[in-house]
């Protein structure tokens, strides 16, 4: 697991914005405590946003979300992420991970799909959509799954990032929270939820 991960367990998600809105939510971020980032590459001009974000010398993680395949993957490490996350179980993307000596985050929701994507080399796996079964749903995974880091994202927030760490998640990613609303609400947004997600993992 990414040492900002450990740090802070909490991977932001930034979707649909530009470089310059995401440059620019990420100080607040960073502000409030949050190391590590996920810009998804179906956002405009994703790859010169994770460019412009290596250009940072904060020791902030700078990832690349919805990578879909290998071709995605291998130009996201070579724009510099430092972290592949896909919805999806693709052994492709994650030997693009391995072969660049970053982390993977593949995607699955069963528990056939957590172990297949455990032992394609994922650092952790994405458990998602973790709204299907909340945290009720991680902690019975952790019974037969206890040494798979499980990173719950997709209707993960405030009000429930707490609850996913106290059930056995490794970390959470938090998407729609950091997108909307004014810097500000994203600052005061994001220093609860580092609060309240360090305080679960005492």
């Amino acid at each position: 697991m990414p040492v900002q991960l450990q740090r802070v367990p909490v991977l932001a998600i930034l979707r649909g914005l530009d470089t310059e809105a995401t440059l620019a939510r990420v100080d607040v971020l960073a502000k409030a405590g949050i190391g590590a980032v996920e810009v998804t590459l179906d956002s405009p001009g994703a790859l010169e946003t994770i460019r412009a974000l290596r250009r940072r010398d904060d020791g902030l993680m700078a990832g690349a979300g919805t990578v879909m395949d290998a071709v995605a993957a291998r130009r996201a490490v070579d724009a510099g992420a430092e972290l592949l996350v896909s919805p999806h179980v693709d052994p492709a993307v994650t030997c693009v991970g391995t072969e660049a000596r970053i982390g993977h985050l593949p995607g699955a929701l069963t528990p056939t799909e957590i172990v297949a994507a455990w032992r394609s080399g994922a650092t952790a796996v994405k458990l998602f959509p973790a709204g299907h079964g909340g945290p009720a749903m991680v902690r019975a995974l952790r019974g037969p799954l206890p040494d798979i880091p499980l990173v719950p994202t997709g209707g993960v927030d405030a009000t429930n990032a707490a609850c996913y760490l106290r059930a056995g998640a490794t970390a959470v990613a938090v998407g729609s929270a950091f997108t909307n609303g004014t810097l500000d609400e994203v600052e005061d947004l994001a220093r609860a939820l580092v609060a309240s997600c360090l305080d679960a993992r005492r």
